[in-house]
Formats: C-alpha cells, sequence, structure tokens
C-alpha cells in the first residue's frame, strides 16, 4: 500500500507504485513515475517527465527534473530515467536533457549520490558509481559503471569517466579518465592504477591487476605510444582483455578534442594501433 501525506502536493496524473512512501512536503508532477518500494523522504520536487525505478530513497530537498541550465533549450519535452535501488542524499539535482542527444538523461541502478551533488542534463550514468558530496557533472558527461568520484568534484562537459576508475577529491577534471586509473589533481592527470578498487572487485584476479599495472606503467610513466605499448605487452603475454578495454579507451580520447573522444568537433579518425578483436566490453 502507498503510503502518503497530507502536506505533500501530489498531482492526480502520476504514476504511484505499491509500498511507494512520500513523506512531508513533496511535490510530484504529472508526468512522474515511481516504481514500488521508492522512498521519498521529505521536501523531494520531482517535475517534468521523470521514470523512478524501484526501491530508491531519495533524501530530503532532492530536485529531479528541472530544466537544463543550457541557454540553447527550447522547451522541448525532454526526460529524467532512473533506475533501482539507487540513494540520493540530501540536496541532490538532476536535470533532465536537452535537444542535443535524445533527451534523456539517465542514471543507473544501485548507484550512490551524496550530498549537494549535481547531474546536469544529458548525462549517462551506469550502475554501481559513487558520487561523493558537492560534486559537479557537467551537461553529457557520461560516467560508466563501478566509479568512485571524490568530494568537491568538477567534471566538465562532454567527459567520459572510465569503468573501475577513481576521481580524487577536489580535481578538475577536463579531459576523459581512463578505464581502471586513479587520478587526480587541478587539472587532474592519472596518477597510478586504481588498484584498492579493482581488489574489491571479485572480477579482477591478481594477475589482471599485475597486467594493467604494467600497461599504466608503460603508458603514463615509460611514454610509450599505444603502439609500442601493445606491442611489449603482446611479446609478454600480457595483453589481457582489461589491458585492450584500456587502450581502446586511450586510443579513443587521444582521438578525440582536447583529450575528451565524444567532445563536439571531435577528429574521429581511423584506428591505427593493432588492437585485436577480442576487445570486448566489460562484463559489468
Amino acid at each position: 500500500m502507498t503510503k502518503l501525506t497530507s502536506l505533500s502536493r501530489i498531482d492526480p496524473r502520476a504514476e504511484l507504485g505499491f509500498h511507494v512512501e512520500i513523506g512531508p512536503f513533496c511535490t510530484i508532477g504529472p508526468d512522474v513515475r515511481i516504481g514500488q518500494g521508492t522512498r521519498l523522504i521529505s521536501h523531494v520536487c520531482i517535475m517534468g517527465d521523470v521514470t523512478l525505478g524501484e526501491f530508491n530513497t531519495i533524501g530530503p530537498f532532492v530536485t529531479l527534473g528541472d530544466a537544463p541550465q543550457d541557454l540553447s533549450y527550447k522547451g522541448t519535452p525532454t526526460r529524467v530515467e532512473i533506475g533501482d535501488y539507487n540513494v540520493l542524499r540530501q540536496c541532490v539535482t538532476v536535470h533532465r536533457g536537452s535537444e542535443k542527444e535524445d533527451g534523456t538523461t539517465r542514471i543507473g541502478s544501485r548507484n550512490v549520490l551524496m550530498a549537494g551533488a549535481h547531474v546536469a542534463h544529458d548525462c549517462q550514468l551506469g550502475d554501481r558509481i559513487t558520487i561523493a558530496e558537492r560534486t559537479v557533472l557537467g551537461g553529457h558527461v557520461h560516467v560508466e559503471s563501478d566509479v568512485e568520484i571524490a568530494n568537491g568534484v568538477a567534471v566538465v562537459h562532454e567527459v567520459t569517466v572510465g569503468g573501475f576508475s577513481f576521481v580524487g577529491s577536489q580535481s578538475k577534471v577536463t579531459q576523459d579518465v581512463p578505464r581502471y586509473m586513479r587520478i587526480d589533481g587541478y587539472p587532474s592527470r592519472v596518477r597510478s592504477l586504481n588498484t584498492l578498487g579493482l581488489r574489491r572487485n571479485d572480477f579482477f584476479c591478481e594477475e589482471t591487476i599485475q597486467t594493467l599495472r604494467e600497461a599504466h606503467r608503460l603508458l603514463y610513466r615509460a611514454k610509450k605510444g599505444l603502439q609500442q605499448t601493445v606491442e611489449i605487452l603482446r611479446a609478454r603475454g600480457q595483453l589481457s582483455a582489461e589491458v585492450l578495454h584500456l587502450i581502446a579507451f586511450v586510443e579513443a580520447q587521444q582521438a578525440g578534442k582536447n583529450g575528451r573522444a565524444r567532445d563536439r568537433g571531435a577528429n574521429f579518425r581511423k584506428a591505427r594501433v593493432a588492437v585485436p578483436c577480442e576487445a570486448t566490453p566489460d562484463p559489468h
């Protein structure tokens, strides 16, 4: 049974699943759909076309579905889609998409967005992501699954944050964050392999971590090129699937504009690195 409080304003056209709990002083618009088991603690404002999945916890003063902060936006109907088992803590803001992509801001499942985090228009977030306090994602940012972003980070528009990476506190992220890497700084740069994050995940064995550590050494310390790195690791029998994912990510980054593979006007030239066809997506 859905639990509502008389202190909230819920448009009768909104769709609420079973066992939805809506606390005091919430405002729910007519184009909102909320899945079963989701809790809105208090003072939550959901406007526009917003779909919330099941068993989410939405903290006080969260705003979902407000118009994008993009001066070119002309009021076209756009939307927000949020998956299941997410936790959005107090004062999180998620803006709906603009007309520049498919009009949808997406957040996957089992993510944690801490107090004051902001997800701008057209962002695409995967699963099992942690974003700490006061971190801001600019428009069109893509964050792959299993990423940790510390507090006070600013991520500029069009950046891609690769899977299983870690972004250190107070960083300014202006370029893509390579998969499996740990970055930090203002502006940020690659510091090391995200060894701790990889070891927390049962998918990565110690041998895989060692091959990624060697790939990091060759690319970012020895300053070997992509092609030479591939050749060295192939000769050593260390060209694992994860290394191929990393190489493909870095190649796309280098082909883009200003270190961002997806930046508008990016020169997506043909691949010149001999990456075998086994470079399949991560299983997560």
